[in-house]
């Protein structure tokens, strides 16, 4: 692998050392984990029906964003990214802070035919946050149990709502995404760490998660969009297919959670204005 692409894969222009968070560190902060449901009254891109549904089933999904060419381009540059990761001795599952490495990646963050969807959700000022691929690979035996993504996030108060970006066509084969539809209505939800038996990419299990509400397959063709509330619980199968399986994740909050352990300095400004000066807002960087 060329020292180019080893810079390309390792360095996050403008941020500083973000933590992943241990569980203590996690208890160390006083967050508020609760559903704030969408106020918005006239939305634009999405119907008041959809925002209804968002609010009651913490979910949107089948929105169509890219078209078959415009998504292939996406997939071609995942695959020369996945190529790099893989020869530097990572996993399929390995590309963090997307935004911060790549520009086409930051450029997505940013692009307004996904974040209309998202104003229509949270407001004017919005924050961009992250990016993460999560590719299973064809046969891959690796499940995701069902979580909250709050869970996981030093970010305070829930108000985050994630993008996943289709890739490649997500179906029940492959191990496309599963929603409990309704659970993001019951807060934060206790759960365990997971075992080595379970194959989780994760490691924490919500159990008995059909409690919660009734689960929904998130079926996708390629440049279509779910979007979904960081406390609703969701999962994944095993990709029993022979085909990949891939959707990039980007998450967007309102400017008043704050990040911490570092988390604000991945914060983009995607709509509207960071009026508590909390997040970077980083720039651009120039590696495509």
């Amino acid at each position: 692998m060329s020292s180019e692409a080893e810079l390309r894969l390792k360095t996050i222009p403008n941020q500083k050392n973000k933590i992943i968070p241990t569980q203590e560190q996690l208890d160390e902060i006083s967050r508020d984990l609760r559903f704030y449901p969408s106020q918005c009254q006239n939305p634009i891109t999405l119907t008041q029906p959809q925002v209804k549904v968002f609010n009651e089933l913490g979910y949107i999904k089948g929105i169509p964003v890219f078209d078959r060419d415009e998504i292939f381009e996406y997939r071609k540059h995942f695959d020369v990214l996945l190529e790099e990761v893989i020869s530097a001795g990572g996993g399929s599952y390995s590309i963090l802070s997307a935004h911060l490495k790549y520009g086409k990646i930051y450029d997505l963050l940013k692009n307004p035919r996904i974040v209309c969807y998202i104003r229509d959700l949270v407001g004017e000022d919005i924050i961009g946050w992250g990016a993460h691929y999560f590719c299973k690979l064809p046969g891959d035996n690796k499940i995701v149990a069902w979580h909250q993504d709050a869970s996981y996030w030093p970010l305070t108060p829930s108000k985050t709502v994630t993008v996943w970006l289709a890739i490649d066509d997500s179906d029940i084969e492959n191990g496309c995404m599963r929603f409990m539809a309704g659970s993001h209505q019951f807060g934060h939800l206790m759960y365990k760490k997971s075992t080595p038996s379970e194959n989780n990419i994760l490691n924490q299990t919500v159990e008995n998660a059909g409690q919660y509400g009734n689960p929904v397959d998130v079926e996708l063709q390629a440049g279509s969009i779910s979007i979904h509330s960081d406390l609703l619980l969701h999962s994944s199968n095993t990709n029993n297919s022979n085909r990949r399986r891939c959707g990039l994740t980007l998450r967007y909050c309102t400017p008043d959670v704050r990040g911490h352990l570092h988390w604000n300095e991945e914060g983009v400004v995607v709509s509207g204005k960071d009026r508590s000066g909390h997040w970077a807002n980083p720039g651009r960087t120039q590696n495509d």
